[in-house]
């Protein structure tokens, strides 16, 4: 994520998800303070980089757990979704981005765009166990 979650009820939700998605899986979140502390990071060589972008594909909840099951099953062991802060992204985060994802074609505070995309990583692993929660 670039920047920090600053406001404190956003950062809580956050932490709330995150803690749901662990039951399913490792998660992790690391704040770059800009572009350039991307180059530092060390990505598995299989990695997916997810943006998210507003001009990426759109996909229902439904679509967006299917996929994150395919990730799965597949075989894949590290998924980096990529929430920009509010100037969006440089090139070169843009250009490592194998995959571009819309959460909505709203338009959004970053903060909330982290947190629910931590939602929807849940609602997606809720749904492929079969959990009632999506419901």
């Amino acid at each position: 994520m670039l920047g920090k979650t600053r406001r404190a009820e956003a950062r809580a939700l956050l932490e709330d998800y995150l803690a749901r998605i662990r039951r399913y899986a490792e998660v992790r979140v690391t704040e770059l303070r800009d572009a350039a502390a991307w180059r530092k990071q060390k990505l598995d060589t299989h990695s997916i980089v997810v943006l998210l972008d507003a001009s990426g594909k759109q996909l229902t909840s439904a679509g967006f757990a299917k996929w994150l099951g395919g990730q799965r099953d597949a075989g894949l062991r590290e998924l980096v979704f990529l929430c920009g802060d509010d100037e969006g992204f440089p090139a070169e985060l843009r250009d490592a981005a194998k995959v571009k994802v819309s959460l909505s074609t709203l338009t959004m505070p970053h903060e909330l765009a982290r947190v629910l995309l931590a939602e929807q990583i849940y609602r997606g692993f809720a749904i492929l166990a079969g959990h009632p929660y999506p419901k």
